[in-house]
């Protein structure tokens, strides 16, 4: 994947107009905007997830299957959070090295890898709650349609798209 590739917007300017080191800048700033995006979604999540361990319904009437659902839908979040925040971190401590073309490479990855941990924080989560709301396989089908509704939108629209 080139750097013109990873980020929307890069057909709209002329290469001519831009140089190499315009072009990183800019992508790295459209990168790190689509990533607060992303963030405070994730951070929603997160907080969500981490006060439902502490609520009296929880503690009192979740079963093992729940709990452990809860477990697996927290340490995706997890894993979003330090995937999703990575970028900012290396900007910040790469910025003045020369290093842009190096972050976006690991950039794009680390995103990507993040909305991968992040839609399947989602669907844990929605099987956490559906679990505890009707439970059986209905709590299933429920949490699937979310997560395929997800992977079509976040992903397969997208990866169609470039491959016309």
């Amino acid at each position: 994947m080139t750097i013109e590739q990873g980020t929307p917007g890069a057909a709209s300017q002329d290469d001519s107009e831009e140089t190499h080191q315009q072009r990183l800048t800019r992508n790295l700033h459209e990168l790190l905007q689509e990533l607060r995006v992303a963030q405070a979604g994730v951070q929603i999540l997160f907080g969500f997830l981490l006060s439902i361990a502490f609520t009296e319904v929880y503690v009192r009437d979740a079963n093992t299957f729940e709990r452990a659902t809860h477990l697996v839908a927290v340490l995706f979040a997890v894993a979003s959070v330090g995937l999703l925040t990575a970028p900012a971190a290396w900007h910040r401590i790469l910025f003045r090295q020369g290093k842009r073309e190096e972050i976006m490479r690991l950039a794009t990855r680390t995103t990507i890898a993040g909305l991968v941990c992040l839609s399947l924080a989602v669907a844990a989560s929605v099987l956490l709650l559906a679990e505890m709301v009707i439970g059986g396989w209905a709590a299933f089908a429920i949490a699937g349609v979310c997560a395929a509704l997800i992977m079509l939108l976040w992903f397969a629209v997208p990866m169609r798209e470039r491959a016309d």
